[in-house]
């Protein structure tokens, strides 16, 4: 049968697709690409990720921790249907890089591997596609591995996907090994040959009973949505192989199964099944399209969506995008949806970190687009002059860390903001601001390791040595009891002195009210000109109390004082502001504040208890749990809990769920730190005030 799977394919969409390889980390993604990539011809032999020789994960960060921080992309050729195949990370820290890809792309394959403890994650991955709508195909690998039943490992399996998990290759097993698969849709059984082409046998005797059985199922879980199969069926007719691959693609398209495939890729088995799979049932850009919500008379308009923006060593900016109508060309000028235009100065077909130039792009084409100035992540462009909107907005992910960064060099500060823009720009799920109370940059991102890559990747790439550490916290203090207290400033050095005179009335406010100044003078006490001077005065000493603190929830009343017609000034009265502040706070009983977020823990129902506990032992107050919404078998778990005990939480959360946990938070309150708590904060920041 050649390259014919079967079935009437004359119907099958030609031209570019654009393919997604997911899943959870270390399930082995990138070793797919590498095989599809060696049986292709894309290049000469295929490399090992433990080697550091592929074309996906080749920056130096990648290399360093042997796992995708990033997507790679790579194009290639196969019985000349063009493939962009788009490798993602897998670990949740860098799962959002998936997004801009997700949105434009025809087919997503998912690559699983038997291990019930990556369920949780398989799970996310499954519910993103769903969510999109993708199409999508489930790849079982490290089949050689697998140690137990095929049906029991798809049990597992079929809850963390929402719509059937649909069989389509089982294994063929040989001394508790698998040694090749039987295709159901096909019904012809495959010895794996090692880095070779499998050989193409009949079904053996003692396997045939076996593969009835799973056909059968099969074919019940797509008659599912075709009457005529499922009348056949009930009438014992063998249903003819069209019909059979009609509606294996029809589902597949529709979003309504997810096809099953075993394999290899370690050793290139399963690998050429797959790829046919891919050039007869994959969809293509007219029904992605269709899915995108774009009109029919979309597809006589130039329009393009970017799915990636990449900052390269020498080459300057690249934007990856997906041509979804239209041609796009060296020297185009396109318009963004806010109006603005720019200019095409190059176009590019990628092979992970490489880029070659080509002629122009076309309907369905994934290509690279040189130095598109301002355009960013998700927007949606046009080369008809035309704006167009967004194809909705990216998901990027809440951060759950922060780090503070800072230049080890001030000659590196000015390079150092720079280049965190740029990273900001590549990673939309990275967070850069600037705190004005501590004059700290802070990076915030989706856990340690995200935010340790991005300082690998300003030594690596900008040359800018960093250095990082746990932000300062925004503790505050405020005062239990009121005074009153005078505050004289009176200075004499020759000519006009220096002279002001207040009384204040300090007392303390609800929580969350802040600073109120209010004055109650009489007779012309302090001139009305120099009251304002007094509010600025005390304004000056709030921002830092007797504990070393920004003081808040604090009222303050100038209700007397005194004034000398030459000597008084805004000076004068300002300082008298600040002295009388200084001397009356040590003695309204100050207190230390925190700040307490209200926080909601997304995390798998069978780690809820540890992650109770964790809440617990990190100060915090339970307030509940309940299932996930929309999430089978994931619960949401509520707390309040002190920012100080939040700032690695993520570490602990993770450790915890394989990997998988992840937190919202918002700020709550601030709440009283007395004993023992209170004196370690202020030792640690170098007050010894109790």
């Amino acid at each position: 049968m050649g390259d014919q799977l079967g079935g009437n394919t004359r119907d099958r969409e030609k031209g570019p697709r654009c393919i997604a390889l997911v899943g959870p980390f270390g399930s082995g993604k990138t070793t797919v690409l590498e095989a599809i990539l060696a049986r292709t011809g894309a290049i000469v032999r295929q490399g090992s990720v433990d080697q550091g020789n592929t074309v996906g994960d080749a920056s130096a960060e990648a290399r360093a921790h042997a796992m995708s921080v990033e997507t790679n992309i790579a194009g290639t050729d196969y019985h000349d249907d063009r493939y962009t195949f788009i490798d993602c990370p897998g670990s949740v820290e860098f799962q959002s890089e998936a997004d801009g890809a997700l949105a434009v792309t025809d087919l997503a394959i998912v690559v699983a591997e038997a291990d019930d403890k990556k369920l949780p994650a398989l799970q996310t991955v499954l519910r993103s596609l769903e969510e999109r709508s993708i199409p999508h195909l489930l790849f079982i690998n490290k089949i050689d591995k697998i140690r137990g039943s095929f049906r029991s490992l798809l049990k597992t399996l079929q809850p963390a996907s929402g719509v059937p998990l649909v069989v389509r290759q089982i294994p063929i097993w040989k001394n508790g090994i698998a040694t090749g698969f039987i295709d159901l849709a096909l019904e012809r059984a495959h010895i794996y040959q090692e880095y070779a082409t499998s050989e193409v046998i009949e079904i053996p005797n003692d396997e045939q009973a076996r593969e009835v059985e799973a056909r059968f199922e099969m074919l019940e879980q797509i008659a599912d949505y075709d009457d005529v199969l499922m009348e056949q069926l009930l009438e014992d007719i063998n249903p003819e192989r069209d019909l059979v691959f009609r509606d294996l693609v029809n589902e597949l398209q529709a979003g309504d199964i997810c096809p099953v495939f075993v394999g290899a890729a370690l050793h290139g088995n399963g690998i050429r099944r797959l790829l046919k799979a891919l050039r007869h049932e994959a969809p293509g850009i007219s029904r992605t399209r269709k899915r995108l919500g774009l009109a029919a008379q979309a597809s006589k308009d130039s329009r393009l969506q970017v799915l990636k923006t990449w900052y390269t060593a020498h080459g300057g900016k690249l934007s990856v995008a997906r041509v979804l109508s239209g041609n796009i060309a060296e020297g185009d000028t396109v318009t963004r949806s806010d109006g603005s235009q720019t200019r095409v100065s190059g176009v590019l077909d990628l092979m992970g970190l490489q880029g070659t130039k080509r002629g122009p792009a076309g309907p369905g084409d994934t290509v690279a687009l040189n130095k598109l100035e301002g355009v960013l992540t998700g927007e949606a462009l046009t080369a008809d002059g035309t704006s167009v909107k967004q194809l909705g907005e990216l998901e990027i992910p809440k951060p759950v860390i922060a780090f503070r960064v800072a230049a080890k060099e001030r000659k590196d500060e000015v390079k150092l903001s720079e280049a965190l823009r740029r990273l900001a720009e590549e990673d939309p799920s990275l967070h850069v601001s600037y705190n004005q109370d501590t004059g700290e940059t802070l990076l915030e991102g989706q856990g340690e390791m995200h935010l340790r890559v991005i300082q690998e990747r300003l030594t690596n790439r900008y040359s800018i040595s960093a250095e990082t550490g746990t932000p300062t916290l925004p503790y505050k203090e405020t005062i239990r009891q009121p005074t009153r207290v005078r505050g004289r400033h009176k200075k004499q050095s020759g000519g006009h002195g220096q002279f002001g005179d207040v009384f204040l009335d300090i007392k303390p406010l609800q929580r969350g009210e802040g600073f109120v100044f209010s004055n109650t003078i009489t007779g012309g006490a302090v001139p009305k000109q120099y009251i304002p001077s007094v509010r600025e005065g005390i304004r000056d000493y709030l921002s830092e109390g007797p504990l070393g603190f920004p003081v808040v929830d604090i009222s303050v009343n100038l209700s007397d004082g005194s004034f000398h017609s030459v000597d008084s000034s805004d000076q004068a009265f300002r300082m008298a502001g600040q002295i009388a502040m200084r001397e009356g706070m040590p003695v309204c009983d100050p207190v230390l504040l925190e700040p307490i977020c209200r926080v909601e823990i997304f995390c798998p129902n069978d780690a809820t208890a540890r992650i109770n506990a964790i809440v617990s032992g990190r100060r915090g107050q339970l307030l509940g749990f309940d299932a996930r919404p929309g999430w089978d078998g994931w619960d949401a778990v509520k707390a309040l809990m002190p920012e100080s005990e939040i700032q690695d939480l993520i570490i602990e959360l993770r450790s915890a769920t394989s990997g998988v946990a992840t937190f919202h938070k918002t700020f709550d309150h601030l709440a009283e730190v007395t004993g023992k708590q209170a004196e370690l904060i202020l030792q640690k920041n170098g007050n010894q005030a109790a």
